[in-house]
């Protein structure tokens, strides 16, 4: 093969590799948006906002592609599953966020890579070694090391990123049925408008019930400006996802995600002034290890899937 014939590939990836890393260093500002404003506005709506403003701006971009209407009817079921698990993430992942530190909420989200391994493993029927499974327990390890100070300081609300790390699973798993057939643009565009729609549920319910934190608020000025920035990074942070992933293998771009833990160290700390401690600096520190050794591997095993026997010599 030449040397022309590889550059292109080389280039592409890594654009991808850059793209993503925007992403993951963007991502992070989501969650201090979501912080600042979840003081005073519920997380339901917080959650609301965003996904509407997601769809919104997916869908003008959807018609111009030609792709809104591209979906395939018969698993529009699983399009509203998708929405359902989005916004039940959103919801879990920033109601905490009133009372925990960003990155002990981001450390302890970051299990989510070891319960997909499991779930595929249970679910998928996806075989999953010893090696895999240890580095799971390890990681569990690690992330109880976070959890465990953070339920002495908050309480059990420390739990919620656990639930928010496992619906994120689930949305994976969906995700991998789906994007087969289905264009991305058009999937995030239904995931926004279902998850939308359960989340505008919730106030509706929450509202007529008189539930405290489902009960919408008119948010003032600063909260408005907060939520928006959160919408905005979150799309941006998504798009750029979207065109990694097009760039570049996911095996390849999904150690890039624990940068998210670093910066969100750095802007927590300097919005805050919060930085962990050395317990949960070990357990961070074990969550990536184990969650980088499971992505490591599972590489390494799709490496000899694909890889053609030798023939013996004649």
């Amino acid at each position: 093969m030449t040397q022309s014939a590889i550059t292109p590939l080389r280039h592409e990836i890594g654009l991808g590799l850059f793209l993503m890393v925007l992403s993951v260093l963007i991502s992070p500002i989501i969650d201090i948006f979501a912080k600042l404003a979840v003081t005073s506005v519920p997380a339901t709506e917080i959650t609301f906002v965003r996904l509407l403003f997601q769809m919104t701006v997916l869908g003008p971009i959807c018609l111009l592609r030609g792709t809104l209407f591209d979906v395939t009817w018969r698993k529009m079921g699983l399009h509203a599953m998708r929405g359902l698990l989005m916004a039940v993430t959103m919801i879990t992942f920033v109601t905490p966020l009133a009372v925990m530190e960003v990155a002990d909420a981001i450390a302890i989200f970051f299990v989510e890579p070891i319960i997909l391994t499991i779930l595929g493993s249970i679910v998928l029927k996806e075989t999953i070694g010893w090696r895999r499974y240890t580095a799971c327990g390890v990681g569990f390890f690690g992330s109880l090391l976070v959890i465990q100070p953070s339920l002495q300081e908050v309480g059990p609300i420390a739990l919620l990123p656990v639930v928010s790390a496992f619906s994120l699973a689930l949305f994976f798993m969906l995700t991998r049925l789906v994007a087969q057939k289905e264009d991305p643009w058009s999937m995030q565009f239904y995931a926004g408008l279902w998850g939308g729609l359960f989340s505008g549920v919730l106030l509706l319910v929450g509202n007529s019930a008189g539930i405290p934190f489902l009960t919408p608020v008119m948010p003032d000025m600063t909260n408005t400006l907060y939520i928006a920035g959160a919408a905005v990074a979150a799309t941006i942070a998504g798009v750029l996802g979207v065109y990694a992933y097009r760039s570049a293998p996911a095996s390849t771009l999904a150690p890039l995600q624990y940068l998210e833990i670093v910066s969100a160290t750095i802007l927590g700390w300097w919005v805050f002034g919060h930085l962990p401690d050395a317990i949960k600096w070990l357990g961070i520190a074990i969550i990536i290890a184990s969650g980088l050794y499971v992505i490591w591997r599972e590489r390494q095993l799709n490496k000899l899937a694909t890889t053609p026997p030798v023939s013996a010599p004649i």
